[in-house]
């Protein structure tokens, strides 16, 4: 028995209402409204390739494992372990987290201008002691890069394996440049601006990381924890999968993650991409179609 269009133009309907709500928060709708709405110059033009990566659902593969890369700077993770409230409040991080990568990419100058102050005034109250004695200040340029070069490393690459219509090299290079525009707003004062430069840099802060107990902690969050209802762990258990086949090896050595070739390729990799489909369907309205 077929279920009629009507019908599952509905359950395309929940299924993105839903999940935008988790993604977006209660302010989801009025900050969309805001943000793509409101009249006046932007940051990015609508072709730039920073609106196409952004847009696509692949984000959520490459979001994940951000977290992770970015976990393995240890002064970068004790500032977010006593400071974030990613335990307790881990969807209220995601949903300041995507609302800043909305505003910046789509907003108005002005709005993503005031974005950035408020994530610089955060950051600037940050300040603490790593458990071995180390200072960290969340508004330290060197760590705002490693931040936005772990971030921007796997938004990439989620794009280029799950992405719609992955785009030319040229392109990316391009992204790289759109994305370090942002960083430099931020306080980051040297970021990468093409994909050699971006993997030269990642490559640089490989003798500054390792994998502290915070940072394992994290993953076993992330990956093992989720706060999230029984009814949509399998799915998480994809994202995560491939969130962490996303990784380099080196980095999941120190997390001590496996790393297992046949099955990724055989398994993990193409449900990943059935995952993405089924979220940009139900992200996309359905008079898309």
């Amino acid at each position: 028995m077929s279920i009629p269009d009507t019908g599952i133009a509905e359950l395309r309907r929940r299924l993105g209402r839903s999940l935008f709500a988790r993604v977006a928060g209660p302010e989801g709708e009025r900050h969309r409204a805001r943000i793509h709405d409101t009249p006046g110059p932007r940051w990015f033009a609508p072709e730039r390739p920073i609106r196409t990566v952004h847009a696509d659902a692949a984000m959520y593969t490459g979001g994940l494992s951000a977290l992770l890369l970015q976990s393995l700077h240890p002064r970068a993770m004790a500032a977010v372990a006593a400071h974030s409230g990613y335990r307790g409040d881990p969807w209220g991080r995601l949903q300041r987290t995507s609302y800043f990568l909305a505003v910046t990419t789509y907003g108005t100058a002005e709005d993503a201008e005031h974005a950035v102050d408020r994530v610089r005034s955060v950051h600037e109250r940050v300040r603490g002691v790593t458990a071995e004695g180390l200072d960290y200040h969340a508004g330290d340029p060197h760590l705002l890069e490693w931040v936005h070069t772990a971030e921007a490393y796997c938004f990439l690459r989620a794009h280029r394996l799950y992405g719609a219509a992955p785009l030319s090299d040229a392109d990316y290079d391009a992204y790289v440049a759109d994305t370090a525009e942002v960083a430099g707003a931020l306080g980051a004062l040297d970021p990468p601006r093409d994909v050699a430069a971006l993997r030269a840099r990642l490559k640089a802060y490989r003798p500054e990381l390792r994998a502290t107990p915070e940072a394992r902690e994290a993953a076993r969050f992330l990956l093992l924890r989720p706060p999230l209802p029984l009814a949509v762990r399998g799915p998480y258990a994809i994202l995560a999968a491939n969130a962490v086949a996303l990784l380099p090896s080196w980095a999941r050595a120190m997390l001590w993650l496996p790393r297992l070739p046949l099955v990724e390729t055989a398994g993990v990799r193409p449900a990943g991409r059935i995952l993405t489909r089924a979220i940009r369907w139900a992200s996309s309205p359905p008079s898309e179609d």
